[in-house]
């Protein structure tokens, strides 16, 4: 019998489908403008790089969704043991308490996001707050006695956390949101140095794209003559650093607008939780040349020295 599409889309994973039409549904792109606007105008300040998760070398938001997860989870199992219904009520709260902190990480996340993942995690975010809804109505009942409804609301909640669960595992198992979108540089780049163009290629202070082994490189000559490189692909979401802006030994992704160090590729300021990787430099013959820079077990350069290195 003749394999047909139809047939194929018959054995394609039902939720995985749904999912696939979330990610192209664009009906909520106005509110998710909305809420995009609203959450990159809170007055966070250096808060906003804590909540990215920047000082933790990825993102905080799912670290910090352990304690209600955990909270709500465990209050379920003492509500399935009579006469529980007190320590499970403290659990609840434990957990709603700590729902606002992990919930603002998130949506400052999110904020820095692509439109697909932002139209799914648009759904996570209501699934939990649906969940914290009826946590807080869990916990009500238990306060005025009504145990049974308490426990029924929390089992609810639960439910909801875990649907909220799937969309977050989808955003950044299938999605790659919070992912290192440059950690395969070390991997795909081989030994040695490589050529990559006559200096006069590189007018000084503007960005340059080049490629080494089929990876975009970023290329910046000073005004000095020093010359710096790094993977162009920004770590956050892959944005070009070629097409972004270079100031003050630093450039800036064009499109969420993290700032990286021209001089190592540390991520100066978020969304990019992940430096860019970089490469060692020198002038032969008027000619540039790269090395990645690599990293021995002590995270000190493999190579003689971790500064740009510039010979004739």
């Amino acid at each position: 019998m003749t394999d047909t599409p139809r047939r194929r889309r018959l054995r394609q994973n039902r939720a995985l489908w749904l999912l696939d039409r979330l990610e192209r549904y664009p009906r909520a792109d106005s509110l998710i403008d909305t809420l995009r606007t609203g959450i990159r105008s809170l007055p966070l300040g250096p808060g906003r790089d804590a909540l990215h998760g920047r000082w933790l070398g990825h993102p905080v938001h799912p670290l910090m969704v352990q304690v209600p997860i955990g909270s709500w989870l465990s209050a379920a199992v003492l509500d399935l043991r009579p006469g529980r219904s007190r320590e499970a009520g403290l659990l609840v709260g434990v957990g709603l308490a700590a729902a606002a902190p992990a919930a603002l990480a998130g949506a400052v996340d999110w904020a820095e996001l692509h439109r697909q993942q932002m139209r799914v995690g648009l759904v996570h975010a209501l699934s939990n707050t649906v969940a914290v809804g009826l946590y807080s109505a869990s916990l009500a009942c238990r306060v005025r006695g009504r145990d049974t409804a308490g426990r029924a609301y929390g089992f609810l909640g639960l439910t909801a956390v875990g649907l909220g669960g799937a969309l977050g595992g989808h955003l950044a198992y299938r999605q790659a949101s919070g992912a290192n979108h440059a950690e395969e540089v070390p991997h795909v780049v081989s030994e040695g140095w490589h050529r990559i163009g006559a200096v006069a290629e590189f007018p000084a202070g503007r960005a340059v794209r080049r490629a080494v082994d089929d990876v975009p490189v970023l290329v910046v000559r000073e005004s000095g003559g020093t010359v710096h490189a790094l993977a162009e692909r920004c770590s956050h979401l892959a944005g070009p650093l070629s097409e972004g802006t270079v100031a003050d030994g630093c450039v800036t992704c064009p499109w969420h607008g993290s700032v990286f160090r021209l001089s190592d590729g540390w991520n100066a300021r978020g969304p990019a939780t992940a430096p860019q990787p970089a490469f060692d430099t020198r002038i032969v013959d008027g000619h540039v040349e790269v090395r990645l820079r690599r990293q021995d077990r002590d995270g000190r350069a493999a190579y003689d020295g971790a500064a740009d290195r510039q010979s004739v």
